[in-house]
């Protein structure tokens, strides 16, 4: 295992471009934050009656413990930044060559995996928490009475398999594509155009059938803050009540996503 992420370190610590985009994912989940606090605050300081009424109904989604929620939510709509990461990680093995020089030095087809799925799992964690840190930060700047700081921490914990679960199918299309532009293009539009609309439609025309869409599935691990819910209670709380099936079909699907990219990895050639 040391040799392992000994090896991944050499590749990447002199990688200009893997250290920019992971500047930018380090300075883009406080900004993505510090973005939405700002709003709320903002609205929250106008002076006048509407405005009051509007803070007493939604509260303070930025204080303890609801900030927990509220930003687990927020910071996993973009996602799709780490996943440039995870993107170039697998597509500069075939790029460079490298995945074939691990092999040639004596690594297992087995052990390339391995390393690929630390790298996943050590930017699921840098995000992680990356969002740890801005909720702690947020809820003692906010005002509250700080009397529950962990009430609602358990979402950090679906933010990270949520994170993982979702940078795993990045990886598979990079796995799958090899080449660093077009992977990153269809997961984009896969992202942020694609699945969106057939998740919509879905829950138009055809019973919500969406759910089970592949990055549908992990989404639905975080549902709309507590303040968004109040405008669709009964939607809201039926969000509440999947949270659970939809950790194991998420388990389920990033386990099965590792095992297609284990199991090609054994049968392609190099």
């Amino acid at each position: 295992m040391n040799n392992l992420i000994r090896t991944e370190w050499l590749k990447i610590k002199k990688y200009k471009a893997f250290w920019g985009i992971i500047g930018l994912t380090a300075l883009s989940y406080p900004g993505i934050s510090y973005i939405f606090h700002n709003i709320y605050e903002n609205f929250a300081n106008k002076k006048g009656e509407t405005a009051a009424i509007i803070k007493a109904l939604i509260g303070n989604p930025f204080s303890f413990p609801e900030v927990w929620h509220t930003l687990a939510f927020s910071s996993s709509l973009f996602v799709f930044i780490p996943s440039v990461v995870v993107i170039m990680f697998i597509t500069n093995e075939y790029t460079y060559k490298t995945n074939r020089q691990n092999i040639i030095d004596g690594w297992s087809r087995n052990q390339f995996m391995a390393s690929k799925l630390i790298d996943v799992l050590l930017v699921s964690l840098l995000v992680t928490f990356l969002y740890i840190a801005i909720c702690l930060i947020t809820g003692f700047t906010s005002e509250g009475d700080g009397s529950d700081i962990w009430g609602m921490a358990y979402y950090s914990g679906l933010f990270a398999l949520q994170t993982f679960a979702q940078l795993s199918i990045a990886f598979l299309v990079g796995f799958l594509i090899r080449k660093a532009f077009i992977a990153l293009g269809v997961f984009m539009f896969y992202f942020i155009v694609f699945e969106p609309i057939l998740v919509g439609l879905a829950k138009w025309k055809a019973n919500d059938i969406g759910e089970y869409l592949p990055l549908e599935i992990s989404d639905r691990l975080i549902p709309m803050p507590a303040f968004m819910g109040r405008i669709d209670k009964e939607a809201y709380e039926k969000a509440l009540a999947s949270i659970n099936i939809h950790i194991l079909y998420t388990v389920i699907l990033t386990s099965f996503v590792w095992w297609i990219c284990f199991k090609l990895n054994n049968r392609r050639d190099l």
